[in-house]
């Protein structure tokens, strides 16, 4: 397994030069006192640090051996525990938690790029307190004083952890129908009562309690989603000072063998008439998870910029010492038998691929994370509420297109090693394991597609939408802007392909679904381009400080705009064809 190194200098790149981070933080004043960019600097070293020389190492040797579960009870893989127990030291679960429980207050932009480094290094690993920090969030949003001040102090610290009860048996995407009740009781909590599947870290040895928050039914409750309520149910009972009582009456069924993302533990879990607390409104409750579950699919999107990222620096080195005929322009290395791949074209096309859209996912994850500090901080009621936009209209391209193109780039990772790539021993292709599910959990891609087109587009006519539009083409039409003219062919194409669709949806039910996959693909091409457009405005200002750094931004995005860009006039076309094709078999014809 090659070892991980995080991309420091490109990280920097993106938050101090692309987005200016200093000086957002500077007029927000929740976050002047806290962090600066030397502070933020100072993060990112010692989480380079702690992803680079204490969690990649398990990497592979928890691949192989994998989370166990005997009885009930589930152990990680060794080394797992005393790893968590020095990860929690350094308050990194509560990196960007509220300050008043004992979370450090840092601000989202900077969460996203240590969220990177951590899934780069051990996916399995980062699930744990990336589940975590989603509960804290919900229950720091939604949960009465009490409950705050009970939970969410351990949970920072990471003695305690959290997980997300929601899938049952028969109800995946549909929630509407889960059967999970929750009875009430004299004393004020409730007696909560179901079983739930697919729980990422819903037993696990590392921590002394386990905060679990479930999608629960009342008796009288409405039918469908309208009906659902929310719920914590500790693993173990809390004392009133704070200390663990009994055990509650929750138990793990059993955990999942999986594809990949082994060592980390996705659990059965069998709730018998378990003690719990309301958390918000009652029959409200699916509006308080998306808390938490948007939280985690910008959080899963990032593990597809990760992975990706750590499939791509496996494949540059192995492609620089790889040698392997000669390269068609001529020998390359003459004193040697053959060159080294990486001066063949193809090799090439692989490699840019995945440095242009990993980037380009770098930078749009700092974007998100950007909408979300203003959305939190910004003093200004109609910044706050334009960011609060942004983000519901770029969550779920955050998550889809960041997981669908990490897939495709592990894949060509482990294409530019040949039948190496094949074989443990060179990572990847437990990297093309441990991705694939991000496309699948937190929502699968093709519900995230239907989510942007149907909900964040056509719902509210495009109003979002417009917002993001307008502030890629007030980049495009500035003097000099680089790429304008390819930023704005693209960018029509994004807003007249939303327009038709807006049309066609008033006359067919299927056309929003027909065309939601191929949107979000458009959407994430069009937002990367403007992305790359950004960069290059501050390659080319900064050319001479460092001409390979900035040289190298230049031409990945050169590489982006020629090769990559052309796959919107495809989306176009496939949208535009509508929904009859997919209807022309009968379903007993399939």
């Amino acid at each position: 397994m090659p070892d991980y190194n995080a991309p420091l200098r490109d990280l920097r790149f993106v938050l101090h030069e692309v987005f200016d981070a200093p000086s957002l933080w500077a007029r927000l004043p929740a976050l002047a006192e806290r962090v600066d960019a030397d502070t933020a600097d100072a993060i990112l070293e010692e989480a380079a640090k702690v992803t680079g020389q204490l969690i990649a190492p398990l990497n592979r040797s928890g691949d192989e051996e994998g989370a166990q579960w005997r009885e009930g009870v589930v152990t990680t893989p060794a080394g797992f525990r005393e790893a968590y127990a020095t990860y929690i030291e350094g308050g990194w679960v509560g990196l960007s938690g509220n300050p008043e429980f004992g979370g450090l207050g840092m601000p989202k932009m900077l969460a996203v790029q240590f969220e990177e480094m951590l899934y780069a290094a051990n996916s399995s690993f980062a699930l744990y307190s990336a589940l975590s920090s989603g509960a804290c969030l919900a229950i720091d949003a939604h949960a009465s004083a009490d409950l705050k001040q009970i939970y969410l102090a351990p949970m920072y610290e990471g003695r305690w952890a959290g997980s997300m009860c929601l899938t049952e048996a028969h109800a995946g995407t549909d929630l509407g129908i889960i059967r999970t009740r929750a009875e009430p009781q004299a004393d004020g909590s409730y007696a909560i009562t179901g079983s739930k599947i697919f729980i990422t870290g819903g037993e696990q040895d590392l921590t002394e309690n386990i905060i679990h928050l479930v999608l629960a039914k009342l008796p009288d409750a409405p039918a469908g989603p309208k009906g659902i309520s929310l719920f914590l149910v500790p693993k173990r009972m809390v004392e009133a000072d704070g200390s663990l009582g009994a055990a509650n009456a929750v138990s793990c069924g059993s955990i999942e063998h999986k594809m990949g993302i082994k060592a980390s533990a996705t659990c059965v879990m069998n709730f018998d008439g378990a003690s719990g607390w309301l958390v918000g409104e009652a029959n409200k409750g699916l509006a308080a998870m998306f808390t938490m579950m948007n939280y985690e699919r910008l959080s899963i999107g990032i593990q597809g910029i990760g992975c990706a990222d750590a499939s791509y620096q496996g494949a540059v080195a192995y492609a620089r010492e790889r040698i392997q005929s000669r390269a068609p322009s001529g020998p390359v290395a003459k004193d040697k038998s053959a060159d080294p791949i990486i001066h063949h074209p193809d090799v090439r096309r692989m490699l840019l691929t995945m440095k242009a859209m990993t980037e380009g996912g770098r930078a749009f994850a700092c974007y998100v994370g950007q909408q979300l500090d203003l959305a939190k901080f910004a003093i200004d009621a109609d910044e706050r509420q334009r960011a609060e936009a942004l983000v519901a209209l770029l969550t779920p391209v955050a998550k889809a297109f960041f997981t669908d193109t990490g897939l495709d780039s592990c894949v060509l990772g482990q294409q530019v090693f040949g039948g190496h790539g094949y074989i443990r021993e060179w990572g990847q292709e437990q990297l093309v394991r441990d991705v694939r599910i991000a496309q699948i959990y937190e929502g699968t891609n093709g519900i995230q597609a239907l989510d942007l087109l149907g909900r964040k587009v056509v719902a509210n006519g495009g109003a979002a939408l417009k917002l993001f539009c307008a502030e890629v083409r007030d980049f495009a039409t500035q003097p000099a802007a680089p790429y304008a003219a390819e930023l704005l062919e693209a960018l029509q194409r994004l807003e007249g392909t939303s327009e038709w669709l807006l049309q066609q949806a008033t006359r067919s039910p299927n056309e929003v679904g027909a065309a939601s996959v191929e949107y979000l693909q458009l959407f994430g091409h069009v937002a990367y381009a403007w992305l790359w457009a950004r960069m290059v405005a501050v390659a080319e200002a900064r050319q001479a400080e460092d001409e390979a750094f900035y040289g190298a931004k230049r031409a990945t995005a050169e590489f982006f705009f020629r090769r990559l860009l052309p796959r919107t006039l495809a989306f176009e076309a496939s949208i535009r064809a509508g929904a009859e094709p997919l209807f022309g078999l009968a379903s007993e014809q399939f």
